[in-house]
């Protein structure tokens, strides 16, 4: 089976109070790709310029990713952001962005992309997501991820494009914002409502939360003491969700599924962080993988012996 994914690709300079870096390769579809590589053959579609070096191509290929729909555009430059995480790495300062080759993109997918059994759409204009969507007819699970400039600009192309998916991936706060609701818990299950089977509230360090109409599941983000570059952490959770969904052709999607794909995704953030852009994730292996999944159970797994209470 095949999973296909339709998102930037970039380069990043980035400050952290760990250090800086001028020029690094990121992008919401490369950051998934690297991480959803670890479960399934994944095919990227996002444009770069001329300016996309072999060290990068090298590196998006990592686990055999395929790049054969990846549009060079002649004479152009690849999407360049800047930014900085201060103290506080939950949250960042965006200092430059430039759209180059991204702010004309319109996305071409090869009748093999087409035909994938699952479909990421990252972070891009609602409308081409819904494009993108509707050529990907025969997908057996289509998850999304959005951002509040389209919550703010294209509600109404949004909520469409929402209504044409089976999981939205979306931070807690973007949630409430989107579906205008005081809780990401109402707005969840609000937007369960608009035709999605599950929602993913992401809430960065504290971890992420999944809402089906069969149940409920929040997992923290897994301990670390020292955490170098947030960048991209939320892309990998989902290539680690989405990827651990793809790998399992023969099994109804449901929530016990998903919550498997929880642990997986939210292992794969956990090692986003520990380097800058792509450095730690392109070096990972199968058994670190497993064994941080391993080390999310054991945190997360309590035996409870009930007492009588006084009252």
């Amino acid at each position: 089976m095949s999973l296909t994914v339709v998102g930037s690709i970039a380069y990043d300079a980035v400050s952290t109070p760990s250090g800086v870096r001028e020029r690094m390769l990121g992008g919401a579809a490369t950051h998934f790709a690297l991480a959803a590589s670890f479960f399934d053959e994944v095919r990227v579609i996002g444009p770069v310029g001329e300016d996309f070096d072999g060290a990068s191509w090298e590196t998006l290929r990592t686990r055999g990713t395929i790049t054969d729909d990846v549009e060079l555009v002649a004479g152009g430059r690849t999407f360049f952001w800047k930014g900085e995480y201060h103290d506080n790495l939950n949250s960042r300062e965006t200092h430059v962005t430039e759209l180059n080759v991204f702010e004309h993109f319109e996305p071409k997918l090869s009748e093999l992309s087409r035909a994938c059994d699952v479909l990421f759409l990252a972070n891009i204009q609602p409308d081409l997501q819904r494009s993108v969507r509707e050529q990907c007819a025969d997908a057996r699970f289509v998850a999304m991820d959005s951002m509040d400039l389209w919550i703010n600009i294209a509600r109404d192309a949004l909520i469409e494009t929402i209504r044409g998916v089976d999981c939205l991936i979306l931070n807690d706060e973007e949630l409430e914002m989107l579906a205008e609701k005081p809780s990401f818990v109402s707005a969840a299950r609000e937007i369960l409502s608009w035709g999605p089977s599950a929602v993913v509230a992401k809430q960065g360090k504290y971890g992420a939360a999944l809402f089906t109409a069969d149940g409920y599941f929040a997992l923290p983000a897994y301990p670390l003491e020292d955490v170098v570059d947030p960048t991209g952490a939320g892309d990998s959770f989902a290539g680690g969700f989405v990827g651990y969904v793809a790998a399992h052709p023969e099994r109804e999607i449901d929530h016990d599924l998903l919550v498997r794909a929880m642990v997986y995704g939210t292992a794969l953030a956990s090692y986003n962080v520990e380097a800058f852009g792509t450095e730690r994730v392109v070096a990972l292996t199968p058994g670190e993988v497993t064994g941080r999944v391993d080390e999310l159970q054991r945190m997360t797994t309590f035996a409870h012996e009930p007492i009588a209470l006084r009252g």
